[in-house]
């Protein structure tokens, strides 16, 4: 699945709403501290369990999940979660965000910057309480996850801060650890932001797939769409857009190993423009143990006369 690009228009307006957030922190620096954030917010934080019942036997009023009216019986809000994939839940009338106690707590700070997301976007809680007309269809649900998520990033990442950070070296996944020990959040989560705002104008892809190499691949991977999130970088929608993931899955095959974490590997592959003309990037990827992690930036046109794999 590829990252849903913003419009101009919704960008400024969730950055002016990130800011408000910031500024009533006292612009802090890095990590920002989530409890704090809550306070200010005036929201609540509790858990609930896809394998328990009886947390999910709340009182959930008006509130919509993908077009699903959850009040009508609690038996809809589990099947609603369990159907979308749902990792936590905003309740806007109560003030509330709702974590997945299940998932491995590492997750839990995106998830929960994510429903703050869903908070302060001021045309979220309308749609999520079911006071417009507007059915919350999937592909508007697409939409709402993706303002939500680039809210969270902004306020994790501390807006301009990162970006001015990411661009201050060449794009490495080592360098992507280290801005991620810096700010506090995952590695998977700290990828997708540098390849989205902290490019430096680079056509840059990174892929979140499952273990590439045959051998470790698990029994529900799927050869037609191998890869949890494809993200690109502007620069690369732009000249690249066209490129399938399963052509870029299949270019991190044909370099990575069977270890079992850490580096699978690293190669030079070449990418065909909208144009029709070869390009040089630079692939690397690392396993931690869930799930593969690649980052590919762009290098070079490509010389003829040098052979490298076309994709």
């Amino acid at each position: 699945m590829k990252n849903v690009s913003l419009g101009h228009r919704t960008i400024a307006d969730i950055d002016g709403q990130v800011d408000k957030v910031l500024r009533g922190l006292g612009n802090p620096d890095p990590p920002v501290d989530l409890r704090v954030v809550r306070d200010l917010l005036k929201l609540d934080r509790g858990y609930y369990s896809t394998t328990d019942d009886s947390l999910l036997r709340e009182t959930f009023s008006r509130l919509k999940v993908a077009g699903l009216q959850v009040l009508l019986r609690p038996t809809i809000l589990r099947d609603a979660v369990q159907s979308l994939s749902l990792k936590a839940l905003y309740l806007p009338d109560q003030r509330r965000i709702l974590l997945d106690q299940d998932l491995p707590v590492l997750k839990h700070r995106w998830n929960e910057a994510h429903e703050i997301g869903h908070d302060i976007i001021p045309w979220h809680t309308g749609m999520m309480l079911g006071d417009t007309e507007q059915t919350l269809t999937p592909a508007c649900h697409q939409i709402m996850e993706a303002e939500a998520n680039y809210a969270a990033g902004q306020m994790l990442f501390l807006a301009g801060r990162f970006v001015a950070e990411a661009v201050s070296s060449g794009p490495s996944l080592a360098f992507v650890k280290s801005l991620s020990k810096g700010f506090g959040n995952t590695m998977t989560s700290t990828l997708w932001r540098f390849v989205e705002q902290g490019h430096g104008g680079r056509p840059i892809v990174a892929l979140v797939t499952g273990h590439p190499h045959p051998a470790r691949r698990k029994t529900d991977f799927d050869p037609a769409n191998p890869c949890r999130y494809c993200v690109e970088s502007p620069p690369f929608r732009q000249h690249f857009g066209r490129l399938q993931e399963t052509d870029l899955f299949a270019a991190i095959v044909g370099y990575c190993g069977a270890q079992r974490g850490g580096s699978l590997g690293r190669n030079e592959v070449l990418l065909v423009d909208l144009n029709g003309d070869r390009h040089v990037f630079d692939f690397e990827t690392f396993f931690n143990r869930h799930e593969a992690l690649t980052l590919g930036h762009w290098l070079r046109s490509h010389n003829a006369s040098v052979p490298v794999r076309t994709f």
